[in-house]
């Protein structure tokens, strides 16, 4: 109970940081909703992952494991149906200069979008457990 509690906290978390980042990802309903949005998460990671891996297993092994990309975009997008405060539609980065280095400016469609806030919430969820560890 208590690492599912961890889990839910860090995944709230994780989706406030990300909301910020990226305008893609729109939460309306402030605490009480990024609460639940955590606790469901959490739920379909842990029920929807494990058969998600075994169904998708053979595409796994082709792509040696980028297609676990594709499992996260899946569970974000059963997050998007089972919470309709949250929404994630396309967008358009800014670009990026820094030191001569330049990211141009580019959009996102609503596929890459979800892929977009997917690999971010990946990384500020991974992050943050590293944090919390004991």
């Amino acid at each position: 109970m208590k690492g599912f509690l961890r889990k839910s906290v860090i995944n709230a978390v994780s989706l406030y940081i990300v909301s910020q980042v990226l305008s893609g990802l729109e939460i309306q309903g402030g605490v009480p909703t990024f609460i639940l949005a955590g606790a469901v998460f959490s739920v379909i990671s842990f029920v929807g992952r494990p058969i998600l891996t075994i169904i998708t297993l053979p595409l796994n092994l082709i792509t040696l494991g980028a297609f676990s990309f594709i499992i996260n975009v899946a569970l974000l997008y059963l997050l998007t149906i089972f919470i309709p405060q949250i929404s994630i539609s396309p967008f358009t980065f800014e670009g990026f200069s820094l030191s001569g280095f330049v990211i141009p400016q580019f959009s996102f469609n609503l596929f890459f979008a979800y892929v977009a806030c997917s690999v971010l919430l990946s990384i500020v969820f991974s992050f943050l457990t590293w944090l919390t560890k004991k």
